[in-house]
């Protein structure tokens, strides 16, 4: 089923960038430019979370146009090894997801499919870069994109610093941090010209030893056939345990090619 892949992926960074579509401009917003430093990016960089591994429980829920689903997520995090994402309704894991620096691999029990692939099919087929650090990214809070390697034009937009991709042409990435420890509050990606849009917003975070992490992720895609809305809000959360990530696709599932 659609709306189990897409919370699975979601991880995945699915809704991803097939998601992105049309930036609405607000005529009411404050925009005041300013000039360019590293300061911003290197305090970004400051909250960098530190931990071996992250074991987070979460309640998700999966919105489009025609439907809805709330379900419970279990996200395992071994810092730049890998990442277990099993979806549970009612207790029931509908799917699961594995995903490493060089895999990507998932099943979902509604259609008994499974997919396995790298990072270079699902990126032509999603329509934009992905790999294993956007992923993890997404998940801890922390900019999809290094910031360190880009050039952004810096502007201020009410009251948070704004951080606009210089070097995409026909793809728009925006970052905006907070004025006070410069974590991601929200995150654009963009194809004006297709209609797309991907919004991620971080709204409630809460500080450990290890740093800073996100408790809310909200995901907003927009793209011409609809809208997705994905809620992550973490109600578990613990660092440094040894951590299993058992995986196997069910026998008798039927493999989905993507070209």
């Amino acid at each position: 089923m659609k709306k189990y892949i897409a919370i699975v992926l979601v991880t995945a960074f699915m809704v991803s960038c097939k998601s992105k579509a049309v930036a609405v401009q607000n005529n009411d917003t404050k925009e005041v430019v300013v000039k360019e430093d590293k300061k911003a990016i290197d305090k970004h960089y400051d909250n960098k979370l530190d931990f071996s591994t992250l074991y987070i429980k979460a309640s998700a829920k999966y919105a489009d146009e025609k439907q809805s689903q709330n379900v419970t997520a279990e996200i395992k995090i071994e810092k730049d090894k890998q990442i277990l994402v099993s979806v549970r309704f009612l207790g029931i894991t509908m799917a699961k997801a594995l995903i490493t620096p060089t895999a990507v691999s998932y099943y979902e029990k509604i259609n008994s499919t499974y997919y396995e692939g790298d990072f270079t099919s699902l990126s032509k087929w999603l329509g934009t870069e992905l790999d294993y650090s956007k992923v993890q990214n997404l998940l801890v809070g922390e900019a999809l994109d290094d910031l360190r390697k880009g050039k952004y034009t810096q502007t201020i937009v009410e009251n948070l610093f704004k951080l606009e991709d210089q070097k995409e042409a026909n793809i728009k990435k925006s970052f905006f941090l907070d004025a006070d420890k410069y974590l991601v509050q929200k995150e654009e990606i963009s194809q004006p010209s297709e209609n797309r849009l991907l919004e991620i917003l971080y709204s409630d975070s809460k500080v450990f030893n290890q740093g800073t992490l996100p408790t809310s992720i909200e995901i907003n895609a927009i793209q011409p056939k609809g809208k997705t809305n994905i809620n992550l809000n973490y109600n578990n959360i613990s660092f440094n345990e040894e951590l299993s990530f058992p995986y196997s696709v069910p026998s008798g599932y039927k493999k989905v090619i993507i070209k």
